[in-house]
């Protein structure tokens, strides 16, 4: 074991699911940001979120130094916070937001408003004139109802910028709830079947909108590049039919994101410098063969951002043997992440805390929650002598978790603690019993 005063070692073969900087602590726990994480569980309680702040601005920097001639967008929806935002601002990145609660986080938290991005398949009114008011600088259009009615409420003496998203007809994504890039879905509008071409002549007859260019969103946890690269030539010719055929050359092409991390070790996590070198390469060729100059570049990153960045920390209450299985159940589950359940997403788990035995078994990791689908995990190989009390950490939770989270069976949602250089800052409190009756109106 290393004394106190000596570097701690890294984690071996997990450590490309953890935070780069995880390291094995004190009597087999793990730190993250210099703070062990049984210090945080007892301190602010179970199940808990740590977030890396140091991880999720090294991984903007990573996208914009491999990137440097692209606009890096944030995807709001994997988790946003006023201080992810403020974060997103003070590294120079844009942030796509989906909806009227997530665009006043945004403005309250001090955001740029013209690097700001308001996408989603079906927009309301409300956020339509919510967009307009705080100077959004693009608007993704996704379907042709939205054009009149976004054109309806753009003051005269004004003109929004606004993208048209389109469907390239190209299937990527972890799971078929998840991709987009198909014509069998709700978002966009196909190019294959000239909706997205005829939504595109629409835009340019409103004098109240300027079209800045297209938006393309394929799916989410893709790990590799070649969907967006046979994404491109797709869209590198709609962009050449409406030089063509309506005189306006699109100075932007959003690619959108969906890249993919690796949630268990092992896996294949997206490259962002081997990404940005496909992608340029391969859209500068498809131009050049189009006789077009090269679009300003958007991608948005998603959970590879913050995915990586936070570790969700459990506290085993039961372990029992059903039938042929033994069940470890634990005090979160599909409240706090339901991506086991909607995506049979499994996440990697450890214990931490204390040294376990040396002896291993699979064990069925459940949560607490009145469904026989909240299984985080069917096959967990843990410490034979695991029991109620210990702790177990589940890395590459930081996206899709919290901001999913649920209110199922009235329990409240976990905190979240941001950590950086050995400190420790509550981020989002424990939601309470009173919390959770707040709305209640007396009867």
């Amino acid at each position: 074991m290393p004394s106190p005063s000596s570097p701690r070692p890294a984690l071996g073969a997990e450590q490309a699911v953890w935070p780069a900087g995880a390291r094995h602590g004190g009597g087999g726990d793990v730190s993250v940001a210099g703070i062990e994480l049984a210090s945080l569980a007892e301190r602010f309680g179970t199940p808990l979120y740590v977030l890396d702040e140091g991880e999720f601005r090294n991984r903007c920097r990573a996208y914009r130094e491999a990137l440097p001639h692209a606009d890096i967008a944030y995807a709001g929806k994997a988790f946003l916070t006023r201080a992810v935002a403020s974060w997103v601002r003070d590294e120079g990145l844009h942030l796509d937001v989906c909806s009227h609660g997530e665009l006043e986080l945004a403005v309250a938290a001090g955001f740029p408003a013209e690097r700001i991005i308001l996408h989603g398949n079906v927009k309301t009114p409300d956020e339509l004139r919510a967009a307009l008011r705080h100077g959004v600088g693009r608007i993704v259009l996704d379907n042709t109802a939205e054009i009149s009615r976004l054109a309806a409420l753009v003051p005269t003496y004004d003109r929004q910028g606004v993208m048209v998203r389109v469907i390239p007809g190209i299937a990527a994504g972890a799971h078929k709830a998840v991709r987009t890039g198909t014509t069998d879905q709700k978002f966009g509008l196909s190019v294959e079947h000239g909706a997205a071409e005829n939504a595109v002549a629409r835009v340019l007859d409103q004098p109240r909108l300027r079209l800045v260019g297209l938006h393309c969103h394929l799916g989410s946890q893709i790990t590799s590049v070649r969907p967006f690269l046979a994404a491109i030539p797709r869209l590198v010719a709609l962009m050449a039919r409406i030089r063509d055929r309506h005189g306006a050359v699109l100075p932007e092409l959003d690619l959108g994101g969906g890249h993919g991390i690796a949630y268990r070790p092992g896996e294949h996590a997206l490259d962002p410098g081997a990404f940005a070198e496909d992608v340029t390469r391969h859209l500068a060729r498809a131009c050049e063969k189009a006789d077009l100059p090269v679009p300003r570049l958007v991608v948005e990153p998603g959970r590879a951002l913050i995915g990586p960045a936070a570790v969700a920390v459990y506290r085993v209450l039961v372990v029992k043997r059903t039938g042929c299985r033994t069940f470890v159940a634990v005090d979160g589950g599909m409240n706090d992440n339901p991506r086991p359940a909607l995506y049979g997403a499994r996440p990697s788990l450890r214990l931490v805390g204390r040294e376990g035995s040396a002896a291993t078994r699979t064990f069925t990791v459940v949560g607490r929650f009145c469904e026989a689908g909240d299984v985080l995990a069917p096959d967990a190989v843990l410490p034979e002598d695991i029991h109620p009390g210990d702790l177990l950490a589940a890395p590459a939770a930081g996206a899709y978790q919290m901001s999913m989270a649920s209110n199922y069976n009235l329990v409240g949602r976990p905190p979240v603690v941001a950590v950086r250089d050995g400190r420790a800052r509550l981020m989002l409190r424990r939601e309470t019993t009173i919390d959770l009756m707040a709305r209640e109106v007396p009867w």
